[in-house]
């Protein structure tokens, strides 16, 4: 088995002054194309810490990408300590400084003197190419390890990695097999509780399943070879139907399947919000398909001085989705009433008639995620209407204190 390892650079990424997005993308980017990564870690930009991790990654790995040190100023370090690492002189790579003037040269102005040291490489270095940026990439044995240096501005990074150096490595390790993930997002079921479903099945070797858990889905990952797809759709499908009563949408996150879902049928939508003060509309209308079938969105304030009686939470939020609905003239209205202490109601307005429901919290959420439960149950009913699915959905995470159904016959 390939051991490879990334190591991020930087006093920055080490202090969590920005979060590292570069592993974590390169990590599944790699995992997909068969290379699993066995260790990360981050070190700051302090030359006896750069070398010695250098060194000690170079015994214990196969390959290591180094992220991160490139630039042009004093606490860029990669290239020294690569040098140092190797016994060897930094050394000026011609053809790149070449490249730097001519960059500088259609901008209209004269390279800067600091930006030549991003052509002094380690001599046995071989150049990785950038095409977008002022640092160029270099590869180099670091004992029995090769090594991948790289910029850490992200676009620069993620384009290497994808045209050069996972290219390389397939042809460098030609019997590693590319992986593929399918990807079912789950709203209201906790992690453990998928688990104790899902250790029932027995893969076959070279398949597993992964979870990602941030709220409020819980993505579960089914990883197998890109070559063998029949099987793996044939595994998925077993996978759905264990899951289906809370899975919102397969390979593609919900808003994005819920958009195709509003385009596809033609529907019209209409918000208005009290709980989520906006929330909703916001996530809804920042997929490109939904804003096209937007119709108008309110904000409600709690203390707002209308006509609707506030004394029975569930009718108020009935009467303000389907004013919603006939105000905005849409086929569809989606409101979220009032969050009083643990509770909140959801309605949906449609030509057939009205459904609500006020649902409960089972723990204390901060204001920001209560938020972001109550827009997915209200995004849930709209999906299941669509879908042409049963309403109201089970959540491991709230309680159902009441539901109701309206016909249009009765409303009218």
């Amino acid at each position: 088995m390939i051991k490879i390892a990334m190591l991020s650079t930087g006093e920055e990424v080490l202090h969590g002054d920005i979060v590292d997005t570069n592993a974590a993308w390169m990590s599944a980017e790699f995992y997909q194309h068969g290379f699993s990564l066995s260790k990360r870690s981050t070190v700051g930009d302090q030359m006896n810490a750069l070398v010695e991790e250098l060194l000690m990654l170079s015994f214990n790995n196969d390959v290591v990408i180094v992220n991160g040190g490139l630039g042009p100023t004093t606490d860029d370090m990669s290239a020294a300590a690569a040098a140092a690492a190797t016994d060897e002189k930094l050394v000026l790579f011609p053809d790149w400084l070449s490249r730097l003037e001519s960059m500088y040269a259609e901008r209209g102005m004269p390279m800067p003197d600091s930006n030549l040291k991003q052509a002094m490489l380690p001599a046995s270095s071989e150049v990785v190419d950038n095409p977008v940026g002022t640092a160029c990439g270099f590869k180099l044995k670091i004992n029995d390890a090769t090594f991948y240096f790289t910029p850490g501005v992200p676009s620069e990074f993620k384009r290497m990695v994808t045209s050069q150096i996972i290219p390389d490595l397939s042809r460098s390790y030609p019997q590693v097999q590319a992986s593929e993930c399918s990807k079912l997002y789950t709203f209201g079921l906790s992690e453990s509780g998928i688990s104790d479903v899902l250790d029932q099945l027995k893969l076959p070797e070279g398949y597993e399943l992964g979870y990602r858990s941030y709220l409020p889905f819980i993505e579960v990952k089914l990883f197998g070879p890109k070559s063998d797809l029949e099987t793996r759709v044939k595994l998925l499908q077993m996978v759905y139907k264990l899951l289906e009563a809370n899975v919102v949408s397969v390979d593609e996150p919900m808003l994005e399947h819920l958009g195709h879902l509003m385009v596809d049928k033609h529907k019209t939508l209409s918000v208005s919000e009290q709980a989520t003060k906006g929330a909703l509309c916001s996530w809804l209308q920042s997929d490109e398909n939904i804003e096209s079938c937007f119709g108008h969105s309110w904000i409600m304030a709690d203390s707002t001085g209308s006509d609707i009686d506030y004394t029975d939470p569930l009718a108020a939020t009935f009467a303000l989705a389907g004013a919603t609905r006939e105000k905005c003239s849409t086929e569809l209205a989606l409101v979220t009433g009032k969050l009083e202490g643990k509770r909140f109601s959801v309605a949906l307005s449609s030509e057939a008639g009205e459904w609500g429901q006020i649902l409960e919290f089972h723990r204390e959420y901060s204001r920001q995620d209560a938020r972001k439960v109550i827009v997915t149950v209200a995004a849930d009913m709209l999906r299941r209407h669509i879908e042409s699915k049963p309403i109201f959905g089970s959540y491991s995470s709230l309680n159902r204190i009441k539901e109701m159904f309206i016909p249009a016959v009765v409303i009218n």
